[in-house]
């Protein structure tokens, strides 16, 4: 049975001990924090439960498989995904959940904006440039980032088939999203240095492998008549009568700003 809990937060976890206590404090009071370790070896999933948060374990290397994991965990009606390096604020997720709850969009992403210096490597803003402008010739959406920043109900979300389990698990929601005719936004969010080295776009090596596999998602024909497709969007389970949800959070703050490279 579904818990009434209306939020529950998708956390793709890769060795991130130290990021972890700032973002698990950030989560908005009444959601539930999924984190997925995806094989850390530096305790992140000990500091996750003794904060709170339920763990997932993903053998599995790759971001989709995490995120996924944490899809199928989750049992909320709205699911958000966010990244758990600290270079963006969970909290900041609340008018995502308000816009999909009341029925404004299907699927809210964050536009990253870089705060400070070494935020967002060039090689991967001009990686995130070239996709978003190859998905606007594949769906028509204009849309200007493809981050880790998201909210969607959850059985919508599975009725999308997801299949890629690697990079492209993000741009492959958007463009089956977008197939299906969902109503897609995005938001302007503050994007901070992260703590800690990333694992993809902190290198040309990584970049290049998210591209890789955001391209071969990109021509995956559109579905005749899919799942998702013939399910419209509106038909989803409305949302918890009483969700503790839409509490404004305090004001972000940076986190231990002297971690940040």
């Amino acid at each position: 049975m579904p818990r009434p809990t209306s939020v529950d937060i998708v956390l793709p976890c890769l060795d991130e001990a130290a990021a972890l206590p700032w973002v698990l404090e950030r989560i908005p009071a009444g959601w539930r924090a999924i984190v997925v370790d995806n094989g850390s070896t530096d305790g992140s999933a000990g500091i996750a439960r003794a904060l709170g948060a339920t763990v997932v374990h993903e053998a599995r290397r790759g971001f989709g498989a995490a995120c996924h994991a944490g899809l199928l965990a989750a049992d909320a009606d709205i699911v958000c995904f966010c990244d758990c390096d600290a270079s963006l604020d969970p909290a900041l997720l609340t008018p995502f959940v308000r816009a999909v709850h009341d029925g404004e969009s299907d699927l809210v992403l964050g536009r990253r904006r870089p705060q400070g210096r070494g935020a967002w490597p060039l090689h991967a803003r001009l990686g995130n440039l070239a996709l978003a402008q190859m998905l606007h010739r594949r769906t028509g959406l204009r849309l200007h980032d493809l981050g880790p920043l998201r909210a969607a109900r959850r059985t919508a979300l599975l009725g999308l088939g997801l299949t890629d389990r690697r990079s492209g698990y993000p741009l492959q929601m958007v463009v089956r999203a977008a197939d299906a005719g969902w109503r897609i936004e995005e938001r302007d969010v503050p994007y901070r240095p992260r703590t800690g080295r990333s694992k993809v776009t902190g290198t040309w090596r990584g970049t290049w492998h998210a591209v890789r596999d955001m391209r071969t998602v990109l021509r995956q024909p559109a579905p005749g008549a899919s799942a998702a497709s013939s399910t419209p969007i509106a038909t989803a389970t409305p949302a918890s009568p009483t969700p503790a949800v839409f509490t404004t959070p305090a004001a972000p703050t940076d986190p231990t700003a002297s971690d940040h490279r």
